[in-house]
């Protein structure tokens, strides 16, 4: 590779896993190749690409392993291996953030009794101030929130539909599994509750029909297995599927 003026060229090697993150500028080019001005970090480098740093697993610069923070003296041959699953993480069990635009994959999370704080209205710097003050990790399919520096940690969620996401999420962080523990609309903690209890909040036929309940213990909402029982279920047993494969 011959060196330019300003540095030379970098070319990388994206790890198949990885590719579709990369602007439709790189994408269909099996090693992109960008100019370098020995300035810039090499994570910075790659994040232009499109791959945020929390998306990859480690850099090597012509063979031997190397930080995002480094500046190369000059060109070279870049590869970019993806984030290893299951990730491992600095605290366990992990607690989610999830992007306001993935209402859906939250309340899929809080069903298999994951922690995860949503809110539908939250602005990213909102969002990563909360990822750092309550160590959550970031849930979203915004690269350009993934790459803000003041990010604590989070994660690119892959699939469109959210049961898929829910299997990338769990696939990836292989979290411990608590079904039915937490309410799907608060995140609050389930606990069982008397019939008698909540009897003047039911309609005569869940009355009738059903005896078992539980009371969210932060927003008071009373659940029971009713009629969306059967898909709640298939929903759980994907998710104990999904964790099974991730070991």
């Amino acid at each position: 590779m011959n060196d330019r003026a300003d540095g030379g060229e970098l070319e990388f090697r994206v790890a198949g896993e990885l590719r579709f993150l990369l602007t439709p500028r790189f994408r269909d080019r099996e090693r992109p190749r960008v100019p370098y001005d020995r300035t810039s970090t090499l994570g910075h480098v790659v994040q232009s690409l499109g791959v945020p740093l929390t998306e990859v697993g480690g850099l090597t610069l012509d063979g031997e392993p190397v930080p995002p923070a480094h500046r190369p003296p000059g060109g070279g041959l870049v590869d970019v291996s993806a984030v290893p699953r299951p990730q491992a993480l600095p605290e366990s069990p992990p607690r989610f953030l999830v992007d306001v635009h993935l209402g859906a994959l939250a309340r899929r999370l809080r069903l298999v009794g994951l922690d995860s704080a949503y809110s539908n209205n939250a602005d990213d710097p909102a969002l990563v101030a909360r990822s750092g003050a309550e160590h959550r990790v970031l849930l979203t399919q915004d690269r350009g929130l993934l790459r803000r520096r003041a990010l604590w940690l989070g994660a690119f969620v892959r699939g469109t539909r959210p049961d898929d996401q829910l299997t990338d999420v769990l696939e990836r962080f292989a979290p411990p599994l608590a079904p039915w523990t937490r309410c799907p609309a608060c995140n609050g903690r389930l606990a069982p509750v008397a019939k008698a209890e909540v009897a003047h909040r039911l309609e005569p036929g869940t009355l009738r029909t059903y005896d078992a309940f539980t009371r969210c213990r932060t927003c008071a909402r009373v659940y029971w297995r009713g009629a969306h029982g059967a898909r709640l279920e298939a929903t759980v047993t994907a998710a104990e599927r999904a964790l099974r494969h991730a070991d």
